[in-house]
């Protein structure tokens, strides 16, 4: 995700950072090359053009605007849920810190307890690489016990069999008589909004927005950007190059970035910071044990990338 401060306007009409320009390079260029074509037919033998009206390209356009904003909206509003579920995780975590320090009438350095509360900080990581397809071992070894954490790394949903543990941990707290019928049901509620937020990202994650979708977009983004200055040509003559290559940008870029937010888990620069979330997570958490050796924030690099 990029994190950067407001820059002044003259900054942002020339940053590269989240313009996409990487992704669109190659069609813009081919873009220039057939306007300065057209251009070049067009003074070559004046009035060949003439006969090409522009406005078949204008309704064209219009009707491409509105797919092109009907799947944008699409991919943000997943890239907008996957936040929202984020955000709920890391505040049902820290509540249920607050709540297996308070709720069991037991020290907060009881091994139970710290173990708990590892377990919470262990699965924004657990979700983090599943859903990225990366190794969480440096993380679960980091804050279990060893045989604890290859348990953990034998699962497939690592992060359900977290819940798990936990789920029993409160079970033994309630035989024991730390707490009643009713402060369990306070504790597995808090376990069940973090299994529909794994459920909600397995979802987002497993079920992309519909493959003929980016196909017609796509084929009917660069078709239409590549005719597109024979169309304008007649009428604009030698100011086509800078008006189609503005024109194509505006289509090329709003399909490139409807194709990164369509996945918010991924590692692309506008993505979900999904490690400095999880970083932050557990640093709430083990400070609430009065853990020391916790890892330091994730910041922005150079870039402006935060990760």
């Amino acid at each position: 995700m990029i994190v950067r401060s407001k820059t002044p306007w003259i900054r942002l009409l020339f940053s590269r950072q989240g313009s996409m320009f990487k992704y669109i390079a190659a069609p813009l260029a081919l873009n220039l090359l057939l306007a300065l074509v057209a251009v070049y037919e067009e003074r070559s033998d004046p009035g060949y053009f003439n006969e090409l009206s522009p406005v078949p390209f204008s309704l064209i356009g219009v009707a491409l605007a509105i797919f092109v904003a009907f799947r944008n909206n699409v991919c943000y509003a997943r890239f907008w849920e996957a936040r929202k579920m984020w955000g709920t995780m890391k505040n049902t975590t820290r509540d249920l810190a607050r709540f297996v320090l308070t709720a069991p009438q037991l020290p907060k350095d009881d091994a139970r307890v710290r173990r708990a509360v590892n377990l919470l900080a262990v699965f924004p990581y657990t979700l983090k690489h599943q859903l990225r397809g990366t190794d969480p071992r440096p993380s679960l070894t980091r804050l279990l016990e060893k045989d604890l954490a290859l348990e953990v790394l034998r699962r497939d949903c690592r992060a359900q069999y977290v819940l798990e543990l936990l789920q029993q941990q409160m079970m033994e707290w309630h035989r024991e008589g730390q707490y009643g019928e009713v402060l369990l049901g306070t504790g597995l509620q808090g376990l069940e909004i973090l299994s529909g937020v794994l459920g909600g990202c397995e979802r987002i994650r497993g079920t992309p927005v519909p493959y003929p979708y980016d196909v017609l977009l796509h084929r009917t983004t660069h078709v239409y950007c590549a005719v597109l200055p024979f169309g304008l040509v007649g009428s604009l003559s030698w100011a086509t190059p800078l008006i189609s290559v503005f024109i194509a940008y505006a289509y090329l870029a709003w399909h490139a970035i409807a194709t990164e937010l369509e996945e918010p888990f991924g590692e692309e620069a506008n993505d979900l910071a999904l490690a400095a979330m999880s970083v932050d997570t557990e640093r709430a958490l083990r400070q609430a044990v009065d853990a020391f050796n916790l890892p330091p924030r994730v910041m922005p690099d150079r870039r402006f990338r935060l990760h």
